[in-house]
């Protein structure tokens, strides 16, 4: 029967005696696809047309070098590891983004469903906490292929919870948990059973009784959290100490991931944070004043993210993953509006760190322009199931997609032996 492999992993874990501590998962998704040559595998001895404006520096690690607009993760850089052999087998965002935020490749009539969609289907208890299991902070869109990031084919019930306004912004607060002044908890009640007359009158009419049961339940959960005094309280982010924020950045990455450590506080499983503040990461044009814009806003929040975790004991039980869904061309282009680098799928780099993973490690290597993996490929399906390893999924669990279809979760892959405990 379908999930009988989840239990029965589950079971072996506690036999062999390797349960351990739940551990949580932030994801900044940096969505374009971050320059991995003029961030973590600068070659300043290429071609100027290759190595570009940005120079390497020394980080904490003897022997290891990050870009330059890169100095405070260049001081900690012993509390994440760096792939830098990442391959893909497509340099298309749409199918990219699906590619890395699942393991699994996007098909016409097949979208992966997320690492936080199945980790919320996995071990999301049936008593509701009071916070949702998933949340996304920022609205983000692929191209031509859907939202990225969702649960797909599981059905809307573990899509998550989208926090789509700037946590920079003044007064922010996530509206989901605010009472209007104008409407009490009776007229949203008033509300839900309206709204459940007309899904219901929709479910009967059109006959799609997985999809109208996947969509009431997640409806469910939003209006269960109106009432919720804990999740009012985790994305109050205005409770944090000037200091902190200060520390983080004033502005929607350092702020989003902020947002989302108080999150994971509060018991959400999995955040994923929207990570750009202008331009994203797909710089054709004018990569290097982009960078220039993008990059500290980067290196700040991510560093202040790992202090904060560490400080507050989190570090150990929270995976921290930055990426996006493939690197950038070696050759700058001509880009009339300044030179600029295309997609590059072939050979890139990611960051991983915390939730029990190795850290201070470089795995893998690229030639002299950053073009072609040189040491150790690593297939995004085994990124992916170094995830599930760490946050305690079983890739070979059995779900029935929307139209009733059995797949494994996660059919292919090999955790990355190197970064594994």
């Amino acid at each position: 029967p379908l999930g009988i492999s989840l239990s029965g992993f589950l079971e072996a874990q506690l036999k062999a005696g390797s349960a351990r501590k739940e551990v949580n998962c932030i994801l900044l998704w940096m969505l374009g696809g971050p320059s991995h040559i003029d961030m973590y595998d600068l070659k300043p001895d290429a071609p100027a047309e290759i190595r570009g404006e940005l120079n390497p520096i020394q980080t904490r690690i003897p022997g290891v070098e990050l870009g330059e607009l890169m100095p405070q993760l260049a001081k900690c850089n012993d509390k994440f590891s760096l792939i830098r052999s990442m391959h893909s087998y497509s340099a298309s965002h749409g199918m990219g983004d699906h590619h890395l935020f699942s393991g699994r490749r996007y098909t016409k009539d097949f979208m992966p469903p997320s690492f936080g969609s199945v980790l919320q289907w996995q071990q999301t208890p049936a008593k509701a906490s009071g916070v949702p299991a998933f949340v996304q902070v920022g609205d983000m869109k692929s191209t031509n292929y859907g939202r990225q990031g969702q649960a797909g084919a599981l059905g809307h019930r573990y899509d998550p919870f989208l926090v789509d306004r700037d946590p920079n912004s003044s007064g922010f607060r996530a509206e989901a948990f605010s009472t209007p002044d104008t409407m009490g908890v009776q007229r949203f009640t008033d509300r839900q059973t309206l709204l459940k007359s007309i899904d219901q009158f929709q479910a009967d009419t059109e006959k799609q009784l997985r999809f109208a049961k996947t969509h009431d339940a997640f409806r469910t959960q939003a209006f269960d959290l109106l009432t919720s005094q804990r999740a009012k309280k985790a994305f109050d982010i205005e409770q944090e100490p000037e200091r902190i924020r200060d520390a983080y950045g004033r502005n929607r990455v350092g702020q989003g991931l902020l947002l989302a450590r108080r999150l994971i506080e509060s018991g959400v499983r999995f955040v994923t944070v929207k990570g750009y503040v202008r331009y994203g990461w797909d710089h054709h044009p004018e990569v290097f004043p982009r960078l220039r814009t993008e990059v500290p806003v980067y290196d700040q929040g991510y560093a202040a993210l790992l202090h904060d975790l560490d400080q507050r004991g989190m570090l150990e039980n929270t995976l921290v993953i930055t990426a996006g869904e493939f690197g950038r061309t070696p050759r700058l282009n001509s880009d009339a509006r300044g030179p600029g680098r295309d997609h590059w799928s072939r050979a890139f780099s990611l960051t991983m760190g915390g939730g029990g993973i190795k850290t201070g490690q470089v795995i893998g290597a690229t030639d002299k322009h950053a073009a072609e993996i040189t040491e150790r490929p690593v297939s995004v399906e085994d990124y992916a199931a170094t995830v599930y390893h760490a946050l305690g999924m079983n890739p070979r669990a059995i779900y029935a997609t929307l139209d009733g279809r059995p797949t494994e979760a996660l059919p292919v892959g090999e955790p990355i032996t190197e970064l594994i405990e």
